[in-house]
């Protein structure tokens, strides 16, 4: 008598891991939009300072954590059982990642700010 083995399927959608991936970058750039912004700008930058002793660093990244959590959230439900292009989602959050370095960068962030 033969046994045949049966293997269910275990593999996982990869929409879950491809959702914080993209999280990540957008958080990133969103730190360097808002540490841009405060720089730029006097009021932005009183915005951004809900703790004196830190100023507009205390705003900055509390708002950042908050961008970050939320866009993980969505695409995690948009994306939660679905395969997703891997390759592409990769990309953009590396590029979102090199814009949020760029624009924390001093060098920059001067340039930018033609200081």
């Amino acid at each position: 008598m033969a046994s045949t083995k049966q293997t269910a399927s275990t593999e996982l959608p990869n929409g879950p891991g491809a959702a914080a991936l993209l999280a990540a970058g957008i958080g990133c750039a969103t730190m360097g939009v808002f540490t841009l912004l405060a720089e730029a700008s006097k009021g932005i930058n009183t915005l951004f300072s809900f703790y004196a002793p830190t100023g507009a660093l205390s705003g900055v990244s509390t708002l950042t954590i908050v961008v970050w959590l939320v866009a993980w959230f969505a695409l995690h439900r948009a994306w939660a059982v679905r395969e997703v292009a891997m390759a592409r989602v990769s990309i953009a959050a590396f590029v979102l990642l090199l814009i949020g370095f760029a624009l924390t960068f001093p060098p920059f962030m001067e340039l930018l700010l033609g200081k």
